[in-house]
């Protein structure tokens, strides 16, 4: 009687969580899953994940990873496919045809099309656009595969992972400071995503993941030829990299890096027992300790060559931080005398003349093709750019970019009143100098000197 009561509630539950998934969200259900799938993977370090690749077909999960790839934005890919002209075929369709596809196995990404992107010291950036239709297949495989990989990472990662920002990371940096590790190795990778090995990254994959049909549609990913002017490049003979601009790319780059941070947060190692930290957003890091011996140094470099990486000479700097500053995810970090002519020093995070220049840029180029704009779009325009860059820099208890501010307000006061000037045939109340305080006052304009960031410590 007691086992069949038992067996009437088992049944009961089981009827009880089938009904409660059904009211579920798709959002709500991917949640459900990757919760069970991290709580496997934290409870048994050591376990290898067999069947996976039965929920890269699932409708929710298509869904979810369609919703996340259409607000994350883009370029369509080498199909000149984009949202638009999905939605219009069908999403529903779209998305049906995808999981067929990927439940007979008869899937196949298409080039990747390589487009370059300026970066700040004047050079060019490669990056990798695959078509929209791979990156919701990227984007399933990411959601199945994060909350596993998540359940390894150290403490010392913060970039491209849920719940970590930069804003961590240089809460760690300055924790580290205060603590006296003022010794700094500021370590470059050379191209580090373009010199990931294939074979060393699949073996990491292969401690968690023994799917092979997840990890064979990770080399597909992997081997995916590019695109550029006209020739396909690369493909099946391609030996290393994973391109920059897919969806799984960032969580892939975490995955190897992390041999990195666990020899170097490992209890035996030369790293721990000089109390060497390390601080590291995706491929930038910095080591930090009272002294960093060359022993250690020379560690770090084996440590890579054996990964198959190796540390750019020429940017790589060996420095004592209460001397020289030293520049991190956009952040310049200083030891600087008080402000008010007390006998102290404190550490001083501001954000970078780089950065600095990089803002200005923005705003002055969309102000010189913004002049059709009235004073509402002018405001809504100059807003969208400044709220990103002051969120950022504006780290409570952390950073100190007051000064920044102050100027970017003085930039902002003088660049209007150019503007504004220089429509002199259809003069106006902002025609003149005070631009900037009515475009605040009437049109909401923000001051940057009097914007703050609410604490998130």
């Amino acid at each position: 009687m007691f086992k069949d009561q038992k067996k009437v509630e088992a049944v009961s539950q089981e009827e009880q969580a089938k009904k409660s998934k059904r009211l579920m969200s798709p959002v709500e259900r991917v949640g459900a899953l990757q919760e069970k799938l991290y709580c496997k993977a934290k409870q048994e370090r050591a376990y290898k994940f067999y069947v996976l690749y039965d929920k890269m077909f699932i409708p929710y999960m298509l869904q979810v990873g369609y919703e996340k790839v259409k607000a994350n934005g883009g370029s369509p890919g080498i199909d000149g496919q984009d949202f638009e002209a999905i939605e219009t075929y069908g999403k529903q369709k779209f998305l049906e045809e995808l999981g067929e596809d990927l439940r007979k196995r008869t899937y196949k990404p298409q080039a990747v099309k390589r487009v370059w992107i300026d970066k700040a010291n004047g050079g060019k950036r490669p990056l990798g656009i695959p078509t929209i239709r791979d990156r919701v297949a990227q984007s399933v495989c990411k959601m199945i595969l994060e909350p596993i990989f998540e359940a390894d990472f150290e403490e010392s990662s913060f970039g491209f992972r849920p719940e970590r920002s930069a804003k961590d990371a240089m809460k760690s940096i300055k924790e580290h400071l205060q603590e006296g590790k003022t010794e700094i190795l500021d370590a470059d990778l050379e191209s580090y995503f373009d010199t990931i090995p294939h074979d060393k990254l699949m073996k990491v994959l292969q401690m968690r993941i023994a799917d092979q049909r997840i990890l064979h549609l990770i080399e597909l990913w992997l081997k995916s030829p590019t695109y550029e002017d006209g020739q396909f490049k690369g493909g099946k003979k391609q030996k290393v990299g994973t391109p920059q601009g897919g969806v799984i790319s960032p969580l892939l780059a975490n995955i190897y890096m992390n041999l990195v941070d666990k020899l170097i947060n490992n209890t035996l190692g030369i790293f721990y027992k000089q109390g060497i930290k390390i601080v590291r957003y995706a491929d930038d890091f910095v080591l930090m300790g009272k002294r960093i011996p060359k022993e250690a140094i020379d560690k770090l470099g084996s440590i890579l060559s054996r990964m198959g990486l190796r540390l750019n000479e020429q940017k790589t700097r060996h420095i004592q931080a209460m001397d020289t500053s030293f520049n991190f995810l956009g952040f310049t970090i200083r030891y600087d005398v008080d402000v008010h002519g007390r006998n102290k020093r404190y550490w001083n995070i501001i954000p970078s003349n780089k950065s600095v220049t990089k803002i200005r840029e923005k705003l002055r180029d969309f102000l010189k093709h913004s002049g059709h704009c009235d004073p509402p779009n002018v405001a809504k325009g100059l807003n969208t750019i400044m709220r990103g860059w002051l969120n950022y820099f504006d780290v409570p208890k952390v950073s100190y970019p007051t000064m920044s501010k102050r100027n970017l307000r003085a930039y902002l006061v003088e660049s209007l009143y150019r503007y504004y000037n220089r429509k002199s045939q259809r003069r106006s109340r902002l025609h003149g100098t005070q631009a900037f305080e009515l475009l605040v006052c009437k049109y909401g304009l923000i001051d940057p000197s009097k914007y703050y960031v609410k604490s998130y410590l």
